[in-house]
């Protein structure tokens, strides 16, 4: 039997971050909820810490009433309450908002920020952050950028312009432009366009090209300026403008790095390298600087440009 639409929390977001929904299985042996939670939740969770959070009533129904501590098991039900959050470190900067209305919220994310609540990045996640800036408790994002990558990230404000607005990502009907700050490589023809087969297999953090396969990722790369003895060699270095007309994982970096111009202070290309948490001191080199499209609600153009720039380019800034 299809599953209908997930039900909203009944309860609003802590530091910016959803109660978790906890839905009942349809049977089991268990003769209450307390039961089924205490296995459901361990080990992260002991039985005291289930029978304390369910006596304060901490877990809730659909109605946002307090679940009694000896409710029953009722099969394909559902309950929701707040988890301990984990210690994260405070990211240095905050979010810039470029635009707000009543159907999205847009903003210019730092460096090494992630953009949904995930593992080690929680509170300090864009979206919980903007949430809390904005008072704009049911905020999703309508598309993600990598967690080391800035720029122009665009929030729904509701649910009922989720579709319509993730819809411009999915169709690749969204024009985005990036900048980077790599090497120059003498006897790279620019532009091109760069047309690869990427793979990116789970559970590992690189991707990379596939010679002779048919491609799925194409970025055309322009070279904006130039820099000569900037890099911290003494190398040259560039400004690039890419535009991706696809959108695979790592694709920038990782057709760059084909190329022979990985970006800098990347932590994965060429060489994976570890960051402690909370190191910002080497934010990768790439910023998403503009977004545009037509809105999918009432077709008027939109266009965002970041306000922020690239530390390591020490040139003068391209108007976007």
């Amino acid at each position: 039997m299809a599953r209908g639409p997930i039900p909203p929390s009944p309860l609003p977001p802590r530091h910016g971050v959803d109660a978790q929904r906890f839905r009942v299985p349809q049977s089991g042996p268990w003769g209450s909820l307390r039961d089924h939670l205490v296995e459901r939740l361990a080990p992260g969770l002991t039985p005291d810490e289930v029978d304390r959070m369910l006596v304060a009533g901490e877990f809730v129904d659909a109605s946002g009433a307090p679940v009694p501590a000896d409710a029953p098991f009722v099969p394909q039900s559902a309950v929701w309450a707040h988890r301990d959050l984990p210690v994260e470190v405070v990211h240095p900067e905050e979010l810039v908002v470029l635009h707000r209305d009543e159907r999205i919220v847009v903003v210019d994310k730092p460096h090494d920020m992630a953009t949904m609540p995930r593992g080690r990045h929680v509170v300090q996640s864009a979206l919980a952050r903007a949430r809390v800036l904005t008072g704009e408790h049911r905020l999703a994002p309508a598309h993600r950028l990598d967690r080391p990558t800035a720029g122009v990230l665009m929030f729904t404000t509701e649910q009922r312009w989720r579709g319509a607005y993730q819809g411009v990502f999915a169709e690749s009907l969204a024009h985005k432009e990036y900048l980077a700050v790599a090497p120059v490589r003498e006897g790279l023809a620019l532009p091109l366009v760069r047309r690869t087969h990427l793979v990116k297999e789970h559970g590992t953090h690189q991707a990379y090209e596939v010679k002779g396969a048919e491609p799925n990722a194409e970025t055309l790369v322009e070279l904006v300026d130039t820099a000569s003895g900037a890099g911290p060699a003494g190398e040259d270095l560039g400004l690039y403008r890419l535009t991706p007309r696809t959108g695979r994982t790592h694709q920038l970096r990782c057709q760059l790095h084909g190329l022979g111009v990985p970006i800098v202070d990347d932590p994965l290309y060429p060489v994976e390298r570890d960051v402690p948490v909370g190191d910002f001191s080497t934010p990768l080199q790439l910023l998403a600087a503009v977004l545009a499209f037509a809105d999918p609600v009432d077709g008027t153009p939109r266009r965002f440009v970041t306000r922020r720039r690239l530390a390591r380019w020490p040139g003068p800034w391209p108007s976007c």
